[in-house]
């Protein structure tokens, strides 16, 4: 009689879920109001009208772009709103905010494309290792998503997961 390999993770039901998958593909890019400035450290409406006319803003065809200001200057509000009309049609997407605060952004904006009801009373496992470097902010998000109808929401690999979250049985 040979003994026949029976794969126990397999058969277990649990469902991985790689947030790779749900990474927003793209080249980041940020716009530092800084180099709008005067030489003297200020932004004048004259100048930076100026320069918004002299910036080729193809250079952000289909880019992720944040707008942010790396300086700690006072920026009028107007700044932005400048850059993000010129910006209007050009980029996929613009935020504001530094590229830490895009990264964020975009896994929410990943998660968007998950069903949570496709797992209902299921037993999921986020993987934490992938190809690229994930924002722990994508992390909170899946848990928020799944915990409300999932049965159970454990990290790791099927060979060694730390357990997140069980539904109470009544």
């Amino acid at each position: 009689m040979a003994d026949t390999i029976n794969n126990k993770v397999a058969n277990s039901g649990l469902i991985n879920i790689n947030l790779d998958n749900f990474y927003v593909r793209g080249e980041r890019v940020i716009i530092d109001l800084i180099s709008f400035f005067s030489s003297d450290g200020i932004l004048r409406e004259k100048e930076f009208r100026t320069k918004l006319k002299e910036t080729d803003w193809s250079a952000f065809d289909n880019k992720l772009v944040a707008i942010d200001c790396s300086a700690d200057a006072i920026v009028p509000l107007w700044a932005y709103m400048l850059i993000a009309s010129h910006l209007e049609g050009n980029c996929s997407l613009l935020h504001y905010g530094n590229l830490e605060s895009l990264e964020s952004t975009l896994s929410k904006k990943g998660l968007e494309k998950l069903e949570p009801d496709e797992y209902k009373d299921k037993r999921i496992i986020v993987n934490g290792c992938g190809q690229r470097p994930l924002h722990e902010s994508a992390f909170v998000e899946i848990t928020k998503l799944l915990q409300p109808v999932a049965k159970s929401i454990m990290f790791g690999e099927a060979c060694s997961t730390v357990p997140i979250f069980k539904k109470k049985t009544t």
